[in-house]
Parts: structure tokens; sequence; C-alpha cells
């Protein structure tokens, strides 16, 4: 038996070898290997023939040849340029090279091409920055079915009350429908990484919530701070009252609203959190809905978060 297992390890490595590829692990390098699972997330994308697909993060291409047969076009993003030629490589002379744009460099620093449906299976220290890029993305695409790090998945559709709730989850959730669609553990991978990972489905929303996100995210962020404390002891952040204070003064120098003398900006926050009914409330159980009124109450006050 022993000899089986050295045999299967020595030709996996014969394969690494051959393609000539050491893998950076360092900027998040692990080679998606099992067909099953590749298969399963192609599925769940739901691919049409007239798709344009954005795949970020293809590696060695065992996805992408198996999109390029689904899509009308696959456009990949990579930053290894030693992955980059083994891709070209591998569609070269065939049906599907015409049909295989590559653009090389850091998806975060790129502007993104038009796209019906984004797959990736993606470093996951870039993870948050590249879901924002792409709920941000104009035109709208129609899903996204990416591969993450398993708590960074989970938090991304915990629920108000859920341990892993947080700023992450309640930004996402109000741009997307979110689902998590199957764990995927670590021996799928080459080299495999030191965390299992899970796939989820991102669907935008369209049209989009009627919120800035700029003010949004600024409320959110304070009340995630200290997601456990209630929101009166949120807002008594030295720092957080600077911040609101400079923002009213100029709401009134703009509306031209004079500012009584013995203003205080503290209590003008425990006035719009008392009359909303939030002082007492934790951002950790609240929903969406709550911070869309408690923004509104802000907002109506002439306190602004951007």
């Amino acid at each position: 038996m022993p000899k089986v297992k050295a045999e299967k390890r020595s030709r996996q490595h014969q394969e690494v070898k051959n393609q000539g590829i050491m893998f950076n692990t360092g900027i998040g390098q692990h080679i998606l290997k099992n067909p099953l699972v590749v298969n399963g997330i192609i599925e769940k994308a739901a691919l049409r023939p007239t798709d344009v697909v954005l795949e970020v993060g293809p590696g060695t291409g065992n996805m992408t040849v198996k999109l390029l047969e689904k899509a009308k076009k696959v456009v990949a993003c990579e930053l290894d340029c030693r992955l980059v030629a083994e891709l070209q490589k591998r569609v070269q002379c065939t049906p599907m090279q015409p049909k295989l744009q590559i653009l090389v460099g850091d998806v975060l620093k790129t502007d993104l091409p038009f796209f019906d449906v984004c797959v990736a299976n993606l470093p996951y220290q870039i993870s948050s920055p590249f879901v924002f890029k792409l709920l941000l993305h104009r035109p709208f695409f129609r899903c996204a079915v990416l591969m993450f790090q398993r708590e960074f998945a989970m938090r991304l559709v915990a629920k108000p009350g859920d341990k892993l709730y947080c700023r992450l989850s309640i930004n996402t959730q109000l741009l997307a429908r979110v689902d998590h669609l199957m764990k995927v553990g670590k021996n799928n991978f080459r080299p495999p990484p030191k965390v299992e990972s899970s796939v989820v489905r991102i669907e935008p929303k369209n049209p989009p919530p009627p919120v800035n996100f700029q003010e949004w995210d600024g409320l959110v962020r304070i009340a995630f701070v200290r997601k456990n404390k209630t929101l009166n002891a949120a807002f008594k952040s030295t720092a957080v009252e600077q911040l609101l204070e400079k923002n009213y003064r100029i709401h009134c120098s703009v509306h031209s609203v004079e500012i009584p003398a013995d203003f205080s900006i503290t209590k003008k926050i425990e006035s719009v959190l008392q009359e909303a009914d939030f002082s007492e409330k934790r951002a950790r159980s609240m929903d969406i809905d709550d911070f869309m009124v408690l923004l509104h109450a802000f907002n109506s006050a002439g306190i602004h978060f951007s």
C-alpha cells in the first residue's frame, strides 16, 4: 500500500515539474485541480452561449477551458506572466483561442470590462476589496460565482444576531443577494491552502437601493467598530463626534442655517438616537431596514457621514 501512495505523490510532483511552474502561495496561487468542483462552479454560474465571462485568477486554465466551451467569450485577468504563457499555450491553435482575452495585471487596479458573469478562484487576501469593486461596477452583471476562504464566505451570508455578522455582511447584502453554494476542502487545490474554502453566488440588486453608499458605509462603519456596544456608546467616541460636528457645520454653512453658540454635537447625536428609538440598540442585531431608518433620521437632522 505505501508504494501506491508514493507513486501517486511522485506523479503529481512530476506533473508540476513538467509544467515548469512552482506556484507562489504568497500571492494566493492555489490551483483548483478537482474537475468535479470546476464543473460544479460552472453549473452554478448557469452560463448562456451569448455570455461574456470575467475570470479572475485563471491559473493554468483548468476552469478557463471549460468556460470557453460554454460562453461566447472569456476575459481572464491574471497577475503572473508565467501562468499567462501557460494559458496561452493551452488554447493555442484551438477553436477556443479567438474567444479568450487575457488582461495581465492586478485586478484591483484594472478597469473591468463589460461582462455578464464573473467566475473566480480568488487570491484570498483580495476578497473584500474585490467584492466591492464588483458590486459598484457598472453596467450591472447578472451574477458572480466566487471561491472564498470559508470564514469570509460565512461572513458574507451572516444574518443579524449571527456571531460572524459584521459590516461586510450588511454592506454586501445591501447591494446584492448572496447565497452559499458549496464547501470545498483544501485537498482540491494544488498546493493545498491552510484553510477550507467555500463557493458563493452573488447577484447584484438591480436597480440598486436608493441610498448614497458613502453615507451608508460611514454610518455602518461607526456602528460596527464595536458591534456589541449600544449605539449610544458607539457614537460617544471623540473621533466620531469631531467628524460629525465638522460635517454638520459644513451642512449648516451650505444651507445657511445658523448654529447656536451653545451647540453640542454630543446632545444632537443623543437626541437623534433617542427620537428614532436606537440609543440602546446594538449593531450586531440590526438589519438593513434598521440602518436605513437610522441614516434617514441623522440626515434629516443635518448630520452626514461622508
